[in-house]
């Protein structure tokens, strides 16, 4: 499908590139089933960018619901090697509030019960990635870049804490999120981030902070 410069994933609130151009739409079976809906690929600014609407059109499929691998292979399949997650969140720390951009550098899981490695099937090689940096680095810089060349504030760091859903956090809840160094609470960035990693794929998080998550602000 030609060269793809990056693939996006959007959050809540973002089902398709405004400026997406020549967009063809693609519905993908993968290895791991079919993805939360059509991959979208067009030009913007030049390069060929992809686009995956992560809870698919409408969001109908909840944050544990979401085939997270099957989402990764289509667009691997397709060409991509750099996924860029956008991940609507609540914010925790003092830096973090509402409208705030972040590129999170750390995280914590939270999540259960979710299919969390490519490593299910009986005869997979097991793989023991290193995950101490759960975002690629080069690809961060460049989001902190873009960022800067556009005049967007953003905050350049963070650890983003991925829970259960779908429900919001508890006051408690959030409270044990804070003591634990968390920044940023959401409900996709796990275990999304954690199978890029496996599957070879540059991956990071540009974070949009929707609101205070609960007892915070």
């Amino acid at each position: 499908m030609g060269d793809i410069a990056l693939a996006v994933i959007g959050g809540t609130g973002v089902y398709k590139l405004a400026d997406l151009q020549d967009v063809e739409s693609h519905e993908l079976s993968t290895r791991y089933g079919r993805p939360s809906g059509p991959v979208r690929i067009g030009r913007l600014l030049g390069q060929r960018v992809a686009f995956l609407a992560r809870h698919g059109e409408g969001h109908s499929v909840a944050p544990h619901q979401i085939n997270y691998r099957a989402n990764l292979a289509a667009l691997q399949d397709i060409g991509a090697t750099r996924v860029l997650a956008l991940n609507t969140v609540g914010g925790i720390g003092d830096d973090f509030g509402p409208r705030v951009l972040a590129c999170p550098d750390q995280l914590i899981d939270y999540t259960w019960g979710r299919v969390s490695t490519l490593c299910e099937e009986p005869g997979t090689e097991v793989l023991h990635v290193d995950f101490g940096d759960p975002y690629t680095q080069s690809l961060r810089l460049k989001v902190i870049a873009a960022a800067k060349a556009t005049g967007k504030a953003l905050v350049a760091r963070g650890c983003y804490g991925a829970t259960q859903g779908p429900r919001l956090e508890t006051r408690a809840e959030v409270a044990r999120l804070r003591r634990d160094g968390c920044d940023l609470v959401g409900m996709t960035g796990m275990p999304e981030a954690g199978l890029a990693r496996e599957l070879g794929l540059e991956y990071a998080c540009l974070a949009i902070v929707a609101n205070w998550a609960a007892g915070c602000g």
